[in-house]
């Protein structure tokens, strides 16, 4: 039986025909921008199991919610517990604040994660059922200001990345009095309606209206485009917040659209919702959305804290980042290529290529090749920027011809200098 991938994954290779987003190189680039950008604005890594408790999600995420009802990859465990691979970062997250009781190491905590999700979805462009988030998760500022902190970061992430053409779409929830005086304003919108909506909405009107605003069916779309704004409900206190949001991002001059109709797919948001869309992704538009969700810690049984954060797909920032003919940052390459020509010189090419390994020079040796030609060609193939020809000759002088492969030029060297002088010309 031939081997191969479960459907809705992905192998990252180091080279090859692939799509270039599959390409490693390009993820590790991805990856020091977190690694980078998050060190700036004071966050620190959290990790956490790629499996949890099911209903770990069941009370984080929200039992109406897709993700909950169709998309879980759920199993029972040899002790008979419900295990869940993970939808999502934010419940893991916060099971683990609480269970490690970081409340207690400070008043403001700023995390961020990296790693894999999962989905029982339908595979599409951008959309698989193993996929890969960076997201954050700022604890204990109820401000406004935080919330506009969270927003540039993964602004700035993306703009560092050299992505273009984005747009951040912005909206409020409310707080909980808010989301019950929209909630009768929507039922009696939606009642007239209620065999015009999908088979999905229907069971929504029951258990979660507000998740109907969500609907990607389009006669749902339509229907809602005359639905009431929950921004027409909104509490003093929830008003007052996104005003003073609003303001921040024209600040930090970060362009943005209110959109009422944002919800988000996950049952916690409070307040502050937003989503980052570019049209480089076809229907799966959104790279990246977040919110506030200040009573999800409490949720759990954990302290009453206000949290705000975010996640971004990272195979759809990678696919922008192709769309959009973004350079590539180059693969890893060894600065020289060592090339023994007989038997008695291996040794010597093994000794050296060791020896420039260990002063953090990069460097790989031909093993197999029988012409040199061919040698130089394998060299040129990974990259090298030198060949360092070792031969009879040379072992006998001590010596080693090393030889430019782009510019052709060649010279000679005594082996003892030859460390000393791929340092010069690689700081150079």
């Amino acid at each position: 039986m031939k081997t191969q991938i479960p459907k809705g994954t992905f192998d990252i290779l180091p080279y090859g025909t692939k799509e270039a987003w599959r390409l490693s190189g390009l993820w590790q680039h991805v990856e020091s921008v977190i690694n980078g950008i998050t060190n700036d604005y004071g966050y620190h890594e959290i990790r956490t199991p790629i499996y949890e408790l099911s209903s770990l999600f069941d009370r984080g995420v929200g039992e109406t919610s897709d993700i909950v009802t169709k998309e879980m990859f759920t199993f029972e465990d040899k002790g008979g517990r419900s295990l869940s691979l993970r939808p999502e970062g934010t419940s893991s997250v916060m099971r683990s604040f609480i269970e490690n009781r970081l409340s207690s190491e400070g008043n403001v905590h700023k995390l961020f994660y990296t790693g894999p999700m999962f989905r029982y979805e339908r595979p599409q462009s951008g959309r698989y059922r193993q996929h890969h988030q960076f997201g954050v998760e700022a604890i204990g500022n109820p401000g406004p200001e935080q919330d506009a902190e969270v927003i540039d970061l993964l602004c700035q992430f993306y703009n560092r990345l050299g992505l273009k053409n984005l747009t951040v779409h912005l909206n409020s929830v409310g707080d909980l009095e808010s989301r019950a005086n929209f909630k009768e304003a929507l039922l009696n919108f939606l009642k007239p309606h209620l065999q015009e909506l999908s088979a999905d909405s229907q069971i929504r009107f029951e258990k979660n209206p507000l998740r109907i605003l969500d609907s990607k069916d389009p006669k749902d779309k339509v229907l809602l485009e005359s639905a009431p704004s929950i921004l027409n409900y909104l509490t003093p206190s929830s008003e007052k917040h996104f005003q003073m949001l609003c303001s921040h991002l024209k600040l930090l001059n970060i362009p943005y659209l209110v959109n009422d109709k944002i919800v988000r797919g996950l049952d916690y948001y409070s307040k502050t919702v937003f989503e980052v869309l570019t049209g480089d992704l076809g229907a799966q538009n959104t790279i990246g959305a977040g919110g506030r969700f200040d009573g999800l810690l409490s949720t759990f049984g954990g302290p009453d804290l206000p949290a705000v954060g975010f996640a971004t797909g990272l195979e759809r920032v990678l696919q922008v980042m192709v769309a959009q003919k973004i350079d590539s940052p180059t693969q890893p390459h060894p600065l020289v290529y060592f090339i023994p020509m007989g038997e008695e010189a291996k040794e010597e090419c093994l000794k050296l290529t060791t020896l420039c390994r260990h002063n953090q020079i990069g460097a790989d040796a031909e093993w197999n090749a029988k012409k040199m030609q061919t040698a130089i060609q394998n060299g040129l193939k990974l990259g090298a920027t030198y060949c360092a020809i070792i031969g009879s000759d040379e072992l006998k002088n001590k010596t080693v011809q090393l030889k430019h492969l782009k510019n052709r030029t060649q010279k000679e060297m005594q082996m003892n200098n030859l460390v000393t002088y791929l340092k010069e010309v690689s700081n150079a």
